[in-house]
């Protein structure tokens, strides 16, 4: 096909575009002839407006009902919600529920309930709510993909808020991290250093890896290595650092952790005897509170029982002769301390050992090499 037949064809194609266009404008004037005044009056006089009146009347009120109706189930909701939330908050503070999960879950209950108040609230009123649902159904899965590891970090916060494997105010350690929990976000948990440094730690890496909580148990051991010369009374050494430990108030003293740890009893609710008698309602609660005491002796019982076959922490400390090394013989000194004491009682020691050995007759050895010179 040569270029000239394509100008050709191009040429045709219009000047048919333009004869349709121009046919259509020439019947227009034929059509506007056909609109007379009295066609238009006797159409405006054969309308029939009181069937529009009643149509238009009948929609409004419709309509006027279903927003009525709307904003009473509105208003009536949301004072049923205001309402369960703060009776939901009173039995959370009641049972002395962690705050962090307190405020998580009133948060989560206030939304809940108000999305599924506005999805009630638009169908009251004709709109079709499918549409609403599957918008959000697509929403939630797109910000699900794009957040997934935040998506990851919230289900940590809710995993830690639930099984409580740190509290606020608890020393944690987690890979290479040590500090005091100051806050338990819902995506991040926040602990100060001794150094007064901030570091937030993501709750997923929390929920699923390795934490030491320095501060679950009742105390904590305590360990020093000291060297002494070869030749030195190690009897004597033992005698002088025991009297160091037993001297320092912040140490424990010996004895188990039972001795050590208070153990809170569980009150006993006792019976009146007066109650005995009387109406039935008093017969029941005197039988109520006679349950109340065989559950809380079955309890004690329970724990006892348990606290028999756990191992118990002996808090006595020792000296002893860990190992012979090339210029000394190292000591190894363990004592317990409660948690809060840990370091002042560390340093308190440490000062006390380097000033009293010298005094006794001990010393501490410096590395030192004997070099036999052949003549």
């Amino acid at each position: 096909m040569t270029l000239s037949t394509i100008l050709l064809q191009s040429q045709q194609a219009v000047a048919d575009s333009l004869a349709n266009i121009t046919k259509k404008f020439s019947t227009l004037p034929d059509s506007l002839a056909n609109v007379t005044p009295g066609k238009i009056h006797e159409g405006i006089k054969n309308f029939d407006w009181n069937e529009v009146i009643t149509q238009l009347t009948d929609t409004g009120v419709s309509l006027a009902l279903r927003i009525i109706a709307a904003v009473l189930v509105f208003l009536i909701g949301r004072f049923l919600i205001v309402k369960t939330h703060n009776l939901f908050r009173s039995i959370m503070v009641a049972r002395d529920v962690d705050r962090s999960l307190t405020t998580f879950l009133q948060s989560l209950f206030k939304i809940t309930f108000f999305f599924l108040l506005a999805i009630i609230v638009i169908s009251i009123m004709g709109i079709e709510t499918s549409s609403f649902i599957a918008i959000f159904a697509s929403a939630g899965i797109a910000i699900g993909m794009a957040f997934s590891g935040t998506l990851q970090n919230f289900a940590g916060g809710v995993l830690i808020l639930l099984l409580k494997p740190y509290r606020v105010g608890d020393y944690i350690e987690f890979e290479t991290h040590k500090g005091t929990v100051k806050e338990i976000q819902i995506f991040h948990t926040i602990i100060t250093t001794y150094n007064n440094e901030s570091i937030i730690i993501p709750n997923g890496g929390l929920s699923t890896g390795t934490i030491n909580n320095y501060s679950k148990e009742h105390a904590r051991r305590l360990e020093w290595r000291v060297g002494i010369s070869y030749g030195d009374n190690v009897d004597r050494a033992r005698e002088v650092i025991l009297g160091i430990i037993d001297a320092n108030e912040l140490l424990l003293k010996p004895g188990t952790e039972n001795d050590h740890k208070k153990v809170k009893e569980e009150p006993v609710v006792a019976g009146n005897d007066e109650e005995k008698k009387g109406a039935w309602l008093q017969r029941w609660i005197y039988r109520h509170k006679q349950l109340q005491e065989k559950a809380a002796e079955w309890r004690e019982e329970k724990r006892r029982e348990l606290d028999d076959k756990m191992p118990k922490v002996e808090y006595t400390p020792s000296v002893s002769v860990e190992s012979l090394d090339d210029s000394a013989v190292t000591l190894v000194v363990r004592a317990w301390v409660k948690h809060a004491d840990y370091w002042p009682a560390y340093y308190s020691v440490n000062e006390a050992i380097y000033k009293q050995l010298p005094l006794n007759g001990l010393h501490f050895p410096f590395p030192q090499m004997d070099v036999h010179l052949d003549k």
